[in-house]
């Protein structure tokens, strides 16, 4: 038949590595994903594993771009390079900074979204992560830029790009942000991050409608014998999903594995990767400040992390190689659970028929061998 592709070895699909699975696509869909005694000779035998395209919800930049540049040129350079290392589909996000620089943001990752260049990553939502956060726990983003929780602002961003799922991070205790939840709790996932909030806050933030967090144990508050903080309103709330930067610097690899056994089915692998991911160690921009890249971390000049140079493919890597879990319980975490997150989990994160032909082949040493970017083929690396 024109246009099917048939890929043949082992996979993960219904939950589990299968062997001798045939993955038949037809353009951008894939037909089916079945054991068969025999593949048939047209078959593209694969020798690792076969695995669903990685979707990122919290990714601002690469190779030199970052989508708060305002420019399209920029955001293909960000989505080609994703994609190379096996993001098939992500939420392009932004940092706290101008009204006029957010918006300009803003409309850009929505004038680019559709139609997504062939090569790509498919951008599925934009993620806003400030400008509506406390100063007490801003990380690297600008403080100059905070401001309270705006109505009007949100309404405007969310006309730039009216056909994309949103998340939105913020800080439950500053001005404005229970009225922000409450408002657009039925358009927007509130995620909740660079946040003093204690527990009692968070437990109400979710209340009012917020169901995501933020980069778990980073820019929080922790999980205390005494103060369960936000970290431990995130364990609790079962209901919920959180970002885990999988990088060894971010969180400790014991950390990750806690929070993976604490929290099944409920965490999103990230990558928070800023303009420098993919390129040599140096000095980079980053909004109004300036980050430095070294030894596989970006910091500000006062130690501060600044996003990371992580990739998806390495993050799944990290997780089975730094904290111990089985690939069986991270693919998941990078597919299956953020897809279901920005709400495109009836298309993208499962290797299944009628879902979106996004997949990933990954070697023995779960280095990126290929991608397929809804039906088609890029180089990897």
């Amino acid at each position: 038949m024109k246009g099917m592709l048939q890929l043949y070895g082992r996979a993960f699909v219904r939950s589990a590595i299968e062997s001798d699975v045939l993955v038949t696509l037809i353009g951008d869909k894939i037909v089916e994903a079945v054991q068969v005694a025999e593949a048939p000779a047209k078959a593209r035998r694969v020798d690792g594993l076969i695995v669903p395209g990685f979707v990122d919800v919290h990714v601002h930049g690469g190779d030199d771009a970052d989508f708060m540049d305002g420019a399209e040129a920029a955001n293909r350079r960000i989505l080609e390079f994703h994609a190379r290392h096996g993001t098939t589909a992500l939420a392009a996000t932004t940092l706290s900074g101008s009204r006029d620089d957010v918006h300009r943001a803003v409309k850009t990752i929505g004038a680019i979204s559709s139609p997504t260049a062939k090569g790509c990553a498919e951008i599925c939502a934009v993620h806003l992560e400030g400008p509506y956060i406390s100063p007490a726990r801003a990380g690297a983003q600008d403080r100059t830029s905070l401001r309270p929780a705006d109505i009007l602002e949100v309404t405007g961003l969310l006309a730039e790009a009216p056909d994309l799922a949103w998340i939105v991070t913020l800080a439950p205790e500053i001005e404005g942000a229970r009225g922000l939840i409450e408002h657009f709790r039925d358009r927007i996932v509130f995620s909740i991050g660079h946040t003093a909030a204690g527990y009692g806050d968070t437990v109400a933030a979710i209340e009012w409608g917020a169901s995501h967090f933020a980069h778990l144990f980073n820019a929080m508050t922790p999980l205390s014998h005494r103060e369960p903080g936000v970290v431990g309103a995130a364990m609790l709330a079962h209901d919920t999903t959180a970002e885990l930067i999988a990088d060894g610097a971010h969180v400790h690899p014991a950390v990750l594995r806690i929070a993976a056994v604490a929290m099944p089915n409920r965490i999103a692998l990230i990558t928070d990767a800023m303009r420098a991911c993919g390129r040599p160690d140096g000095v980079y921009r980053l909004y109004g400040h300036e980050a430095v890249v070294a030894d596989g971390t970006a910091r500000l000049a006062d130690g501060t992390l600044a996003g990371s140079v992580l990739t998806m493919s390495r993050a799944v890597k990290n997780m089975v190689e730094l904290a111990g879990l089985p690939l069986e319980s991270v693919i998941p975490m990078a597919s299956e659970v953020p897809a279901r997150i920005i709400g495109v989990a009836a298309r993208k994160g499962r290797i299944a028929a009628d879902y979106d032909s996004d997949l990933v082949v990954l070697s023995e040493r779960l280095e990126v061998e290929s991608v397929f970017v809804r039906g088609i083929e890029l180089a990897s690396g």
